[in-house]
């Protein structure tokens, strides 16, 4: 029976009608404000229109004084475009005429350049016949096979370089073998 009694308590319970009644008096007090709120838009409506006119009239205003600039600019730019195209072609002709000297030069300085090279290595070899000491300082020598070299020779070389040089210390002995085995 607990079931019968709460449907009974639910159907006598007048709350939900209150909440619907509420709902329904709140909907018709903000319909009444609504004729006021639709006068009030109507009349920004038209301030807003009246603004908007003006500004428009104004941005038009300001086009055609940017319409007067620009003719006027444009009226003075040079009224001869051919010379002014003339110009720009004999300048470019120039340019391009500086660069072909520049080319040039640089061509002659590069020949000069492989010229100087060539001789400071015909210099840096040893003639054909002529003793490995006719070379500059520092020079590598250049042979094609080297020659077998007598044991003796070097040693009888390396004691007079010694005798020669005896001041000079354990680094001549070095100097000396390194300029008998490049010979």
């Amino acid at each position: 029976m607990a079931i019968t009694d709460e449907i009974k308590k639910t159907l006598s319970d007048p709350t939900p009608l209150y909440a619907l009644a509420g709902a329904g008096d709140l909907a018709y007090e903000k319909l009444r404000e609504v004729p006021g709120k639709v006068e009030a838009l109507a009349a920004d409506r038209k301030g807003t229109q009246e603004k908007a006119t003006a500004k428009l009239q104004e941005a038009q205003s300001r086009l055609v004084d940017a319409q007067a600039k620009v003719a006027g600019t444009v009226s003075t730019l040079p009224a001869d475009l051919k010379e002014l195209q003339e110009k720009a072609q004999s300048f470019a002709l120039a340019q391009v005429g500086r660069a072909v000297e520049l080319a040039v030069k640089a061509k002659e300085a590069y020949d000069e350049l492989a010229e100087r090279g060539k001789g400071v290595v015909d210099r840096s070899r040893p003639a054909e016949g002529a003793p490995a000491a006719v070379q500059p300082a520092g020079a590598e020598a250049v042979a094609e096979e080297p020659e077998p070299v007598d044991a003796e020779l070097v040693e009888d070389d390396e004691t007079a370089a010694e005798a020669e040089e005896p001041a000079a210390g354990p680094t001549a002995k070095k100097s000396a073998r390194g300029r008998k085995s490049a010979e």
